[in-house]
């Protein structure tokens, strides 16, 4: 059974590592308490909770906080131990859905730094990017030999969905503000399957921030940012 007591998660509806605690929390049924931070003004406790980043996600559990949010994902699945669990039981199985989490978290870096480029400079970066696509897109064959699954009551996103979806989750918003397509379907058929089977789970759509939304804080970002780089 899983651990009763206080759960509180401290994020930012933007940021896709809280968003992934998030949607953990939901698909494993744990009553939580959200805790909004402005990032700009940050809360007494989220600087007490996590004084060495001092960032979010922080999930506090009774009282003591996790900070990290892959580090959060395998807590949540070893606490609350109940159905449905978000790593595999086999323990190769997981090491193999850890190894690609860890993998597709630089990917996801090497996105936004792109978007933020221009001319020469976004080209190669977009090559680049695209390399480290192909071999994602490759090695998701071995995860999914038969195709995505079509997610359902019986069938829950898992610690590598969860992942991924947080990531590339928005991809599609993103890429329509920036003008660039870098994940198209031809080219990475079972990523972007992935992404779409994602989108059709109760819970994702839950976590995932209304496009119009979305595309406002992208345009801050890019005020902030892309005339460093004009």
């Amino acid at each position: 059974m899983g651990e009763e007591g206080s759960v509180k998660l401290h994020g930012m509806w933007a940021s896709p590592f809280a968003r992934r605690v998030n949607l953990a929390l939901k698909l494993k049924g744990i009553d939580y308490d959200y805790i909004e931070e402005d990032l700009a003004n940050k809360s007494e406790e989220l600087l007490q909770y996590n004084p060495i980043s001092k960032k979010v996600p922080v999930l506090v559990h009774n009282g003591l906080p996790i900070v990290e949010s892959l580090v959060i994902l395998e807590y949540i699945d070893e606490t609350w131990t109940d159905s449905p669990y978000l790593l595999p039981k086999d323990p190769y199985q997981r090491a193999k859905h850890r190894f690609w989490a860890a993998f597709f978290e630089p990917i996801f870096d090497m996105m936004k730094k792109t978007l933020m480029l221009q001319g020469e400079a976004l080209e190669t970066a977009v090559k680049e990017l695209s390399e480290k696509l192909d071999v994602a897109e490759h090695g998701m064959k071995e995860i999914y030999p038969n195709g995505v699954p079509s997610f359902s009551q019986e069938v829950k996103p898992g610690y590598l969905d969860i992942v991924f979806c947080s990531l590339f989750g928005t991809q599609d918003v993103i890429e329509e503000f920036f003008g660039i397509k870098v994940m198209t379907p031809e080219r990475y058929p079972l990523l972007v399957s992935w992404i779409d089977a994602l989108k059709q789970v109760p819970q994702v759509q839950e976590v995932t921030p209304p496009k119009e939304k979305l595309l406002g804080f992208l345009q801050f970002l890019r005020q902030k940012y892309l005339p460093q780089n004009a």
